[in-house]
């Protein structure tokens, strides 16, 4: 049975056709992040699966993985460490690059952020290829602590982003085939 909830984030989500470029069709979370009572949904449900896991750290990518990596570090209460692109982060960093399709690009984290021992959740709006997370997960095991897992709000799943992440635990609370 389908969580009439979960079909009310879903319908907040809307499609927007040919953006950023033709042939893409971005999921616009704006809408569901104007509705107090959603947000609170998507955040509850996205936090669950991690409550009982000892989580001691929320680690969020830029940009629209802040937007609810920030309101799951406070239901789980531990601290959110953002992820952020090359040049955002004012202080000593660690720096991982990463393959796409045509080039390379990268993701950064203060140094200082994490230790050995900080059990980490990483969250994001969206799982595609898989590039961004697989990226932020080396940043968060190089500086020695454990991957709990991923959650993320929505799951391009035709775009195979799960097969690079490895065995790590992933929960998606809105997944496209």
């Amino acid at each position: 049975m389908v969580d009439a909830m979960v079909s009310a984030i879903q319908s907040a989500i809307r499609d927007v056709p040919d953006f950023p470029k033709p042939g893409i069709v971005f999921k616009d979370i704006t809408p569901l992040l104007m509705d107090a009572k959603l947000l609170a949904a998507t955040v509850e449900r996205m936090a669950a699966p991690y409550r009982d896991t000892r989580v001691s750290r929320v680690v969020a990518i830029e940009s629209r993985g802040f937007l609810i990596g920030a309101p799951i570090a406070v239901a789980l209460r531990v601290g959110l460490v953002p992820i952020r692109k090359p040049g955002k982060l004012p202080a000593a960093r660690e720096r991982v690059e990463y393959a796409l399709e045509y080039g390379t690009d990268a993701v950064e984290m203060h140094r200082d952020a994490l230790e050995s021992g900080d059990r980490v959740l990483i969250v994001d709006d969206v799982l595609a290829t898989g590039g961004t997370a697989e990226a932020a997960g080396r940043l968060v095991r190089a500086r020695g602590a454990a991957l709990v897992g991923f959650s993320f709000l929505i799951e391009l799943a035709f775009l195979g982003g799960r097969k690079r992440l490895g065995d790590a635990r992933i929960e998606a609370l809105l997944r496209y085939s």
